[in-house]
């Protein structure tokens, strides 16, 4: 994917991050040559990507805000080691451009997206305006931010009930509220306007005609520092609880070569409209007649890159690392020859409601087997902290069908063992026998009808 070029690598990377995204960019780091620097709070001292990195700092007390998302403590951390360069991993400070600029004035390298280029699409309005410009196809709604609710009640008029309102700072489901009429607009729009300030302190809102029966399918995109980007195919995101993604595979069962050449290009012309420089996904939603539409743009690696890794035969994190040290881009695209599927593993309990189910482990076994990969940070004996995200693991399986995919996630599934803390096994058990998902017929939806129960 990368040209080869005499290009220096980095001495020591630090990883900003915690888990099993951590330990991934350790194994990478120590296959490249390069040493490597764990931080961790003091929930986090046994995790693994503690013991495997070259070097340890601890950077404060559990909450995140004292710890993964302190930046001076973090930079200290980069500073006594003499990290040359930081890897954010997703989430936390990931897309931060504070933290990307703040890098930048140590001198370190943030193996991601520049402080423009994150600033430029955190914002969905302004991403929402730059893919406009940029030929992308977005969907019907508001021309930036909304002064009031009756301007929305005027937007909302023109593109037709029902539509989403969206926080412009949000994610993760937070700021948004689907209005099927009038009458319910006024509530709607107060209630999200409070949640996002409470949670993103910016209660901006703008509003989209809702699509119904939508896909999530995003595609993988990487862009180099000299002004080039391909894109290396589709996933398919929309087995989705509260906006939150539960399982992804590639390709998506739905695409069709024209659709995937179309989002292509789609995807391409996002990352040169901002100039991106390095691993990123552009995520559209798709309705049922395959009209494709820009959602927003993720200016980091994601949890579910595991799957585009194992169909295209190419280490994601490997080529962030290269591009972040300056080596070119082919600009060549890649297709699946393959298909690949992950369920991620939380520790939460599917049959009361996906509670939260931190606590120890007792056992831990996991499957093994041709096709079958496991990412995870945590072991028998391991504490599960309570203060972060509950995945715990990902299973990813490939093989040359989706039918194969399907059969063999089943088969690992089985035999993946956590005792101890509840965990989302079971619900992937009982996904990967439901005739819908077998068929490829789902959307963001599906979950709406699928039960523990039946």
């Amino acid at each position: 994917m990368t040209k080869k070029k005499h290009t220096k690598l980095f001495k020591k990377v630090l990883i900003a991050n915690r888990g099993e995204i951590a330990l991934r960019v350790i194994r990478t780091c120590r296959e490249m040559g390069i040493s490597t620097v764990a931080v961790y709070s003091t929930a986090d001292k046994d995790s693994l990507h503690v013991r495997f990195a070259d070097e340890a700092v601890c950077i404060g007390p559990p909450a995140s805000k004292d710890s993964y998302l302190n930046i001076p403590n973090i930079i200290s951390a980069a500073e006594i080691t003499n990290a040359d360069a930081i890897h954010p991993g997703y989430g936390f400070l990931s897309e931060n451009s504070k933290f990307s600029a703040i890098c930048q004035k140590y001198n370190i390298k943030f193996i991601g997206a520049t402080p423009e280029q994150i600033d430029q699409m955190g914002d969905k309005s302004n991403a929402k305006d730059t893919m406009k410009e940029a030929g992308v196809p977005t969907i019907p709604g508001s021309d930036g931010l909304l002064e009031s609710v009756d301007e929305a009640k005027k937007v909302a008029k023109k593109v037709k009930y029902p539509i989403i309102l969206k926080a412009t700072a949000g994610g993760g489901g937070r700021g948004m509220r689907i209005v099927w009429a009038e009458e319910e607009l006024e509530d709607k729009w107060n209630s999200a306007r409070q949640e996002a300030g409470a949670a993103f302190g910016n209660d901006g809102m703008y509003l989209e005609k809702y699509i119904e029966e939508p896909r999530h399918i995003e595609i993988q995109i990487v862009g180099d520092q000299y002004g080039k980007a391909c894109h290396l195919s589709e996933r398919d995101c929309s087995v989705q609880r509260r906006h939150q993604k539960l399982t992804e595979e590639t390709p998506s069962p739905f695409m069709t070569d024209e659709l995937r050449d179309k989002m292509g290009e789609a995807a391409i012309k996002a990352a040169l409209a901002v100039k991106y420089e390095g691993v990123g996904t552009v995520e559209f939603l798709v309705d049922k007649h395959r009209n494709f539409y820009f959602m927003e743009m993720n200016t980091r690696i994601q949890v579910e890159h595991p799957i585009t890794e194992e169909v295209i035969n190419y280490d994601l994190i490997r080529e962030q690392i290269l591009v972040a040290a300056g080596v070119p881009i082919s600009g060549k695209n890649y297709f699946p020859q393959l298909h690949a599927i992950e369920c991620r593993i939380n520790a939460e309990d599917p049959y009361k409601d996906f509670r939260p189910s931190p606590g120890k482990i007792i056992n831990f076994h996991a499957p093994g087997g041709h096709g079958v990969r496991i990412d995870t940070h945590v072991y028998a004996g391991y504490t599960i902290p309570s203060n972060y995200d509950s995945m715990i693991a990902k299973v990813i399986t490939v093989a040359q069908t989706r039918d194969e995919a399907i059969a063999k996630m089943s088969r690992a599934l089985g035999e993946f063992v956590i005792e101890g803390v509840q965990t989302t096994i079971p619900f992937h058990i009982k996904l990967m026998k439901d005739e819908r998902y077998i068929s490829g017929n789902y959307t963001t939806k599906f979950l709406e009808d699928f039960s523990m129960e039946d």
